[in-house]
């Protein structure tokens, strides 16, 4: 098929462009950057320069391709991330879940593409109450903390716009990306001791390997019914329980202890709210209804043998591999 990837020089696009080639799609792929098209003909797309907030310009790129499916990974995540202010960290990517996403779904109209997948997010989104894990039917929090109100009003607007604008409109809600090119920023700050547990560390976390990422969005590329599929890991887990873990990994000593109102007072009460009320996902119906495999089912396997760092002396991440195997 001719498959049209928005953002293919990101870290999920980069990964997927040869997962589509390889089963024989012909991709054409954008890029922000003239300068990243010879990234993009190396991994086997046609590349095209286009910013998506630009209207003509997506509805040009996309009628000239003739797509029968659309992939939609664009984000706008350039340089340190200060969630302390949450929706101002993400708001490049807010415009692209929601302008952009209405772009891509007008030029979808006008050339005739059938099927469209989108990226979205879960874990923090889900409403902070009941069970420690949420399915697709299980509503979103109707209740933000301030500081991600703009934030959550974009996933929001992707997740009804995507199904109601296609035939067969798809959305991957992606857990905490990380793996290679992606989680330099946890890491550091893991290893540093610069992340602490804050309250009870009771907030669940869903995770997805950026390989597992790229292999949802092939999936779902290649079949599977129209709606919102909660592309994580198997494992969903207490920050209590990963974040210890990873540190093990990366051989630094266990993260700080913090109560909440200092967590509240150095981070904000975003940070709090996903350290302390976060509820993780199911990917159960992304397994059965994409028939979806994943070479990283728990981030325990992930952070020990995924994350694609250079050996370092005194890494626990060795270790942490032999007691996965077992």
């Amino acid at each position: 098929m001719r498959v049209f990837v928005a953002g293919g020089t990101g870290v999920v696009g980069q990964r997927l462009i040869p997962m589509l080639t390889a089963v024989g799609h012909q991709v054409t792929a954008t890029t922000r950057s003239a300068a990243k098209t010879a990234t993009l003909r190396a991994l086997g797309a046609d590349p095209v320069v286009v910013d998506g907030l630009d209207r003509a310009a997506v509805i040009a790129a996309v009628t000239a391709a003739r797509p029968e499916v659309i992939v939609h990974q664009m984000t706008g995540l350039a340089g340190g991330s200060d969630l302390k202010h949450f929706d101002r960290t993400f708001a490049v990517t807010n415009q692209l879940r929601t302008q952009g996403t209405d772009h891509l779904l007008e030029a979808a109209q006008r050339a005739g593409t059938r099927r469209f997948v989108a990226q979205s997010f879960t874990g923090w989104p889900n409403q902070p109450v009941g069970g420690p894990v949420k399915t697709e039917d299980d509503p979103l929090d109707p209740h933000p903390v301030a500081s991600m109100t703009e934030s959550l009003g974009a996933i929001h607007h992707l997740e009804r716009a995507v199904p109601a604008g296609v035939h067969e409109g798809l959305v991957l809600r992606y857990g905490i990306l990380y793996g290679p090119d992606t989680s330099a920023e946890l890491i550091e700050a893991a290893r540093k001791r610069q992340l602490p547990i804050v309250g009870g560390g009771t907030g669940v976390w869903s995770f997805t390997h950026v390989t597992d990422a790229a292999s949802a969005a092939a999936a779902a590329v290649a079949g599977g019914p129209p709606g919102l599929y909660n592309a994580v890991d198997d494992e969903p887990a207490a920050v209590a329980e990963w974040l210890p873990y990873l540190a093990s990994c990366l051989g630094a000593r266990p993260p700080w202890r913090v109560p909440a109102w200092a967590g509240r007072l150095l981070a904000g009460d975003s940070v709090v709210q996903m350290m302390t009320r976060s509820r993780g996902s199911s990917n159960a119906k992304a397994r059965r209804e994409l028939d979806w495999t994943l070479a990283y089912p728990s981030w325990r396997q992930g952070f020990a043998t995924g994350l694609g760092l250079p050996a370092r002396r005194g890494n626990g991440a060795a270790k942490a591999a032999r007691a996965v195997r077992a």
